[in-house]
C-alpha cells in the first residue's frame, strides 16, 4: 500500500480559522481538488519526517508543533494519507515551492472542505474535534 504524509497548518485569519491547502500543478490538474501538503514515504524517514519535509518542499512553510490526527484510505486508489495538524507559524506566507503544486494558500475551513479531495475532508473535522474554540469536542457533539 503507498503511505504519504503531510500536514494541516491553522491560524486564525480575516474570516476566522484557516488552513493550508495545496493545489497540483499542470493543464491536468486543473480541476483537480486541492490537498494538504503531502508526500510519500520514502525511504527510512517517519511519518512527521515526512509531513514536514513535503510541507516545506511544496509551501516554502515550516511547521512547529504537530499533532498527529491519523489516516484516510483513498476509496479508489486505497493509497493512505497520514496527517500532521499544528498552528501556522505567524510568519508563514506559503508559496508554490515545488513544480508539483501551482498554488498554496490559507484559506478559511469551510472553503478548504468545499476545494479537498472528498477522501480528506475528514481531516477538516478532526481538526475542529481538537481545537475547543472552534465548535471542538467529539463528533458526535456537533
Amino acid at each position: 500500500m503507498k503511505e504519504s504524509a503531510g500536514t494541516l497548518l491553522y491560524r486564525q485569519g480575516g474570516q476566522g480559522l484557516e488552513v493550508l491547502i495545496v493545489h497540483p500543478s499542470g493543464a491536468y490538474n486543473r480541476r483537480a481538488p486541492w490537498s494538504i501538503p503531502k508526500g510519500e514515504v520514502e525511504g527510512g524517514a517517519d511519518l512527521e519526517q515526512t509531513a514536514r519535509r513535503e510541507t516545506l518542499e511544496e509551501t516554502g512553510v515550516e511547521p512547529g508543533d504537530l499533532e498527529y490526527i491519523g489516516h484516510i484510505t483513498y476509496r479508489k486508489s486505497r493509497k493512505r494519507v497520514h496527517c500532521f495538524v499544528g498552528p501556522a507559524p505567524p510568519s508563514a506566507v506559503p508559496r508554490p515551492a515545488s513544480w508539483e503544486v501551482d498554488r498554496a494558500e490559507f484559506v478559511p475551513v469551510e472553503t478548504a472542505r468545499q476545494r479537498l479531495h472528498p477522501d480528506q475532508q475528514e481531516f477538516i473535522d478532526r481538526l475542529l474535534a481538537r481545537l475547543p474554540d472552534q465548535g471542538g469536542g467529539s463528533k458526535g457533539d456537533r
